[in-house]
């Protein structure tokens, strides 16, 4: 919370020097824990992938419950697949949009490797690794504790220390998280509030109490908060991208052209 704090009183200027640090940071070292994990478990790939497919379209499932089971992966699989790059959203065109470039298609186009990196590559590491050594398999586990067995069982040291360095990026992870969608709150308090800087430090500081209050909530809570924020502003986000859906064909013609 102090950490935190000190990033989002200095505003957007901090809020980009800190992230342009710890980002390639902390995505270079996620991913090259989860592909030692991999070739450490190279002959299993095949059958890990295998797994995965068969999961989430249910195909395990006996006949009566396999609408069911493929219902969930969907539901589940969109709700963190969105929470993981919020494509569709409309807020990271927010931080997009205070880019210097001369075509905003361009601009664009840098956007949507952000999607590609977070949830094809990061992802799909995850979730290698995660079928790889079972911990999918083992009962009581929630949450981060999954990937957190993952990492103790599938690299080659202690356990301990690869616990804590699932720890390190997932603290980078959170903290870059937390200053973007600050940002992303008073970018649209500035607009609701004609640029009213009084509205927007009150923010900052309600934001930063409930940086404190969230580790409080339950995992459960947590997602669930999530998924219907997500949902409320996907829904009139949705409906813009298809209305404005001719613009965005004009203007990458006009790009590429």
């Amino acid at each position: 919370t102090i950490c935190a704090g000190l990033v989002i009183i200095g505003g957007i200027k901090r809020i980009s020097k800190v992230s342009e640090v710890i980002v390639p940071f902390m995505a270079v070292t996620y991913i090259g824990v989860c592909l030692i994990i991999v070739f450490t478990h190279l002959p299993q790939v095949p059958a890990a992938f295998a797994e995965i497919v068969q999961s989430a379209f249910g195909l395990k499932a006996v006949a009566g419950g396999a609408i069911g089971a493929m219902t969930v992966a969907m539901q589940k699989g969109i709700a963190r697949g969105i929470f993981s790059n919020e494509a569709g959203l409309g807020s990271a065109p927010i931080a997009a949009a205070a880019a210097q470039t001369k075509e905003p298609v361009r601009q664009g186009l840098v956007s949507m490797t952000g999607t590609f990196i977070d949830t094809i590559v990061i992802c799909t590491m995850t979730g290698l690794s995660i079928v790889l050594t079972g911990a999918w398999q083992v009962e009581g586990l929630e949450g981060v504790q999954v990937t957190t067995y993952a990492f103790q069982h599938g690299l080659p040291i202690p356990g301990q220390i690869s616990a804590f360095v699932l720890m390190i990026c997932l603290v980078f992870f959170a903290f870059t998280t937390i200053l973007g969608w600050d940002y992303y709150g008073e970018r649209c308090l500035e607009y609701l509030f004609n640029k009213n800087m009084k509205a927007v430090r009150a923010y900052r500081w309600l934001y930063i109490i409930c940086v404190f209050i969230g580790p409080y909530m339950t995992v459960a809570a947590v997602w669930n908060i999530a998924d219907i924020f997500n949902a409320l502003m996907a829904f009139p986000n949705l409906i813009a991208l298809l209305a404005l859906n001719g613009v965005i064909v004009k203007e990458t013609r006009d790009f590429h052209a």
